[in-house]
């Protein structure tokens, strides 16, 4: 394996494309996820993934072999992503108007960024990482749920990316000082503050009542199946009071780019009847996942034509047989999943 990396090195560098692809499409897909830790949107980390090829393409003949392969490219995709949040400039900062004409208050604004996406988990498949060094503080599952990638986007860009190293990825102190060109005494201050941030923010948002301040996930497939066909039952038949029964009494409900937040079963409850469950409202489901969580396409039906029409994307936070979160995302995202922007009319 060693001989034929070397191999495709010497190629690529001799300007052989099909050997450069060869060298890096085992490490493309792990370190897209990377960049969508760091950027919080799948559409940023695209870009930052195309970036990184690019640049370790053109800089191939700088690859002194010191590092392994993959670390260097972990180098390369975690510095065009802090460029990227430098220059900042795709990114909004005030939320648009949301399209609902009158909704209730909210309890305040939440924490998810107007940018924030959801990470397909049929892009999880093949995850290299899915055994991270052992440096490494949070699993593989926790280090994808919405709520981790949400905390992360709550630290400055530098935190950010030296806690994905050390604590999702598992490189050593010393690596990650290396690759963001730091010392490892700057690496330990800004791990201390980033896990602090972190592991408050998971805690807060677990809603489980049992004081850990980090809750492993590890869910019940068949705990979430049932969950999960209970909630599109009571969509499909807009039964508001079936839907409540699911929730935790401390709910959250959330949807960027809106920064704003519904919390507690009374303010949920206000916002669904006035946003999901209006008369004359009728949907269907179609499930799916995201982030490791399970999700659900809203189909709204179109009383001009025999067809309903996306509406939008829930992704939902599970604990037990209870919902701990919604966080709803507009149906630009939708295509993403594999699903379709309109259903037809059931008989």
């Amino acid at each position: 394996m060693e001989r034929d990396t070397t191999d495709l090195i010497a190629r690529a560098r001799a300007g052989d494309h099909n050997a450069f692809r060869d060298l890096v499409q085992g490490h493309s897909h792990e370190l897209q996820v990377h960049c969508y830790r760091i950027l919080g949107s799948l559409q940023d980390a695209e870009d930052a993934l195309q970036e990184t090829l690019v640049s370790a393409w053109r800089n191939l003949g700088g690859f002194g072999q010191q590092s392994s392969l993959r670390t260097w490219l972990y180098k390369i995709a975690t510095n065009r992503c802090l460029s990227m949040l430098r220059a900042d400039s795709r990114r909004p900062r005030i939320a648009p108007p949301l399209p609902e004409a009158t909704l209730p208050e909210p309890s305040g604004a939440g924490d998810a960024p107007p940018w924030l996406e959801p990470y397909p988990d049929v892009l999880l498949d093949h995850l290299v990482d899915q055994r991270p060094g052992p440096e490494a503080r949070y699993e593989t599952t926790e280090a994808i749920s919405l709520a981790f990638i949400t905390a992360l986007q709550l630290l400055p860009p530098r935190q950010r990316a030296a806690l994905v190293l050390r604590d999702v990825l598992g490189y050593h102190a010393a690596e990650v000082a290396q690759m963001l060109d730091a010392t490892q005494e700057s690496v330990q201050s800004a791990l201390k503050r980033a896990r602090a941030t972190v592991d408050n923010h998971l805690a807060d948002s677990s809603s489980t009542g049992t004081g850990n301040r980090r809750p492993a996930r590890q869910p019940d497939t068949a705990a979430e199946h049932r969950l999960v066909a209970r909630l599109t039952d009571a969509l499909e038949r807009a039964d508001l009071d079936a839907l409540i029964e699911l929730l935790v009494s401390d709910v959250r409900l959330s949807m960027p780019p809106a920064m704003l937040e519904y919390r507690g079963i009374e303010s949920a409850q206000r916002f669904l009847a006035a946003a999901t469950f209006r008369p004359g409202r009728t949907y269907r489901v179609v499930p799916t996942r995201a982030n490791g969580q399970p999700a659900l396409g809203l189909y709204l039906a179109d009383p001009h034509a025999s067809v309903y029409r996306a509406y939008v994307l829930l992704v939902i936070t599970t604990a037990g047989d209870q919902i701990t979160a919604i966080t709803g995302f507009n149906t630009n995202v939708m295509t993403r999943f594999g699903l379709p922007r309109t259903l037809p009319e059931t008989d």
